[in-house]
């Protein structure tokens, strides 16, 4: 119930941010940006005290960490493969072209219309 509460609390701090951008329509431009900071700042302080705030810091912090193990290819690597994928792109392409262009032609020639 308590993180009920808090993420109802951090909802209306976003809300009351966003009211306060609408309510200083008079003011300096920077004083309305700042109030609809401040207020998902305090949301985000808010919901970060609840259960499932913790459990996404939590995560977030695992995932990093996951991220890290990762072995990401070399230069060469990547431009060897990028290079491998274009040449399949282009040899696919001219394939089908080359399909289109035969099944285009059979069809004139079955309808008569052939040259």
């Amino acid at each position: 119930m308590a993180d009920k509460i808090k993420l109802g609390l951090a909802a209306l701090l976003v809300i009351a941010g966003i009211a306060g951008f609408y309510l200083l329509h008079d003011s300096v431009m920077v004083l309305r940006v700042v109030s609809v900071l401040a207020g998902m700042a305090f949301a985000t302080a808010v919901a970060w005290l609840s259960d499932p705030g913790k459990r996404f810091a939590q995560f977030s912090r695992e995932s990093i960490a996951e991220a890290r193990k990762v072995v990401w290819p070399s230069r060469k690597e990547t431009v060897q493969t990028t290079g491998v994928v274009v040449a399949f792109v282009v040899v696919m392409a001219i394939f089908l072209w080359l399909v289109d262009a035969t099944l285009m032609f059979s069809v004139k020639l079955l309808m008569g219309q052939g040259d």
